[in-house]
Formats: structure tokens, sequence, C-alpha cells
């Protein structure tokens, strides 16, 4: 079997490994010909990719640009930290008080004395007591005022999203990454038109009836940016949905995994795990799916509950399946998936069906994940 891996993707036939072969090397090229420990220079490369003045044939062209935008950020606050950078101060010492002269030797003024350190000393233990108090009880407030803000600021954030959102699904063409006239990307969709072009990132939107699912999904080159990050690549806890970094939402592989974290607020895949129960699956058997380039609806087939193994364990893997390589590899995924799912939702799949799966956290066990995995029909 030929070795059709390149630049960290696996490519199905000769003439994608080819056209992929062709990018490594422009890339390995732009990179030789700039210093990219530079900011001015990994800009130079950013900005002539997005004139069109370099461009690619497939994904590793994508990587390349994600590459570069995280890179840019990286320097930036390099030097950021390196503007503002400063050495603190560090106190003087107090010096020790020479001892206060002694009172007279009469008792009742040596008591007198006494009485009044002690009746010092305690006050002003109460009053550090009283703003220590105030300071925990600001600071609680605070915290709560923060997360209360952030919570909604993610809320509109994502409302304002689905407002971009055109429902005229004509697709538009895009030149992007197109070098020879034989290779062609898939025409984006109109009514995500606006949302790509505000973050190139963007491979499609899912929605989930019942659910507070309702978000865009997104793509780099790895699968630890967005777990911080949300669309407007800002730091969110919260995180975005994301599609796994081996898949491809131009070219659907067998399964395309997303990810998305179980927040206790039931943001995010937060209310994913509502399809444990077989009522809740009969009253929203479908999930819609779209990517970037085509519309989707998908009917949900296995429920289950797995966990991330380590390498050495010899036991399915439902996040290592994304192309079977023959009938019989994804009649074994399928048939894997069957005896784990918690219920029998009587939908079945074919070599050649596409299907996504969607993985969160589950709590019940150390590394848990709770999967829902679905068909596509329309």
């Amino acid at each position: 079997m030929l070795d059709l891996n390149i630049g960290g993707r696996s490519f199905r036939d000769i003439e994608s490994y080819k056209a992929a072969k062709r990018d490594f090397d422009n890339i390995e090229a732009i990179k030789s010909r700039h210093d990219l420990t530079k900011l001015e220079d990994v800009k130079k490369i950013r900005d002539n990719i997005e004139e069109g003045n370099y461009r690619f044939e497939s994904m590793l062209g994508d990587d390349f640009l994600d590459e570069l935008e995280e890179l840019i950020a990286q320097l930036e606050e390099d030097k950021a930290l390196s503007r503002t950078g400063r050495k603190g101060f560090k106190p003087f010492k107090n010096k020790e008080t020479k001892n206060e002269p002694k009172f007279s030797d009469e008792k009742d003024e040596k008591l007198d004395a006494e009485i009044k350190r002690q009746v010092k000393k305690r006050e002003i233990k109460r009053k550090a007591m009283i703003v220590i108090a105030s300071l925990v009880s600001l600071g609680c407030i605070v915290y709560l005022a923060f997360y209360y803000t952030l919570y909604a600021k993610n809320d509109v954030q994502y409302s304002n999203l689905s407002d971009l959102i055109d429902e005229e699904s004509t697709p538009k063409e895009y030149s992007v990454n197109i070098v020879h006239e034989d290779t062609t990307m898939p025409p984006v969709l109109k009514k995500y038109e606006k949302l790509y072009q505000k973050n190139k990132k963007l491979v499609g939107w899912i929605k989930i009836d019942g659910t507070n699912i309702d978000y865009p999904v997104m793509q780099t080159v790895n699968n630890e940016y967005y777990l911080d990050h949300n669309y407007d690549q800002e730091y969110d806890k919260n995180g975005s949905i994301f599609m796994d970094k081996d898949c491809d939402a131009a070219h659907p592989n067998d399964n395309m995994i997303i990810y998305g974290h179980h927040m206790k607020s039931g943001k995010m895949f937060g209310n994913l795990n509502m399809y444990a129960k077989e009522s809740f699956y009969k009253e929203h058997p479908s999930i819609s799916f779209d990517t970037i380039y085509e519309e989707g609806t998908y009917d949900i087939m296995y429920v289950f509950r797995s966990k991330i193994y380590s390498e050495e364990e010899i036991v399915f893997k439902y996040y290592k399946f994304i192309d079977a390589t023959s009938e019989n590899e994804f009649d074994s995924n399928m048939e894997e998936m069957a005896a784990l799912s918690l219920y029998d939702t009587g939908i079945k799949a074919k070599y050649g069906d596409r299907l996504i799966t969607l993985s969160t956290c589950d709590y019940e066990e150390a590394n848990g994940r709770f999967v829902v995995v679905a068909k596509k029909v329309k």
C-alpha cells in the first residue's frame, strides 16, 4: 500500500497526494526565503497568501496559514512583553525600632500602659479582620460578575453569528487554493459566506433541536487551540465546537469527528448527554450539520459511553475511525459501536454512507467520553 501521508495529513488518492506534495515543497521554499523569527517577515508571508500571490492546491495551504496566524500572535505577545517588562523594585526592609523608654517603676503606670497596648492590639486585629472579610466578599462579587458577563457575552456573540447566516443557500465559487484548472475546491454556500469571510477557520454549523447546541464548527491544525478559544479567536474557557484536525470538510470523510466541552452551564456540548435517555432520542432523532459547502441532516444511530485509552491498549477506539480502507473495516466499526450503544435506534449504515461522531467529556469515569454517532440522510 502506498504511503500517502505528507505534512501531517493523509490523502486517499495519488492525485491528491501529488497536489499536497507540490504544496509541501512550495511551503518549504517560502519558509527558506524568510526569517520566521521576525514578525514583519511572517506577516508578509500571510499577506501574500491572502492577496493570492501564493496559491495552494490542498489543505496544506490552510494548515500553513493557520500556522502563520498562531506564530504572528505569539511574536506579537513576545514583542509586547519585551516592551513593557520591568524589574520590580525591592522594598526597603524596615529597621527595627529601638526599645521605647521604660515608664516609671510605679505599678499603676505600668498596668495602665499594658491595658492600653492590649486594647490597641485587639482593635487593630478587629479592623484587619473586617478589611479581609470585605476584600473576600468583594472578590467573590467581582468573580461572579466577571463570569456572568463572560457567559452573557458568549451568548450574544453566538447569537450575532447566527444572524449572519443567510438562508439563501445558493453556493458562491471561491478561487482560494486553486492553482490548476483540474484542481477545484467546492463552492461555499451563500448562507455561510459572511461567517466564512469573518473567520476562514469555519468549516460548518451544527444544531440539535431541544438543546443549546446551535454553534459554528471550527477547525485548525491541532486539536488544542479551540479547547479555549472562541470563534473570534479570543481566549474563552468555553472553547468552541471543532472538527478533528484530520477530517476534511471540503472532501468529506467516511466519519467526521466533532468535539466540544461538556460545560455545566449547558453551553457547547453540555446538553449532548441528554441522549443518554432513549425518550429524549425519540423526540429528537436527527441532527442538523452543514459544512460550509453543503447542507446536511443526520439520523442518530448509536449513543454510547467510552473513554480515551492508552496507545498500548488493544480495544475499539472510536476517535481513531475517520476513513475505512475497506467494506469489512467499515462494518467492523459499526459492529463495535452497536455493541456499545445504550439503546437500539434501528438505524444502520453501509459502506459508502457518511457519518458524523459528536464527542464530549463524560464524568462517570476517568477520561470518560459521551458519544453520539449519526448517518447523513439528506
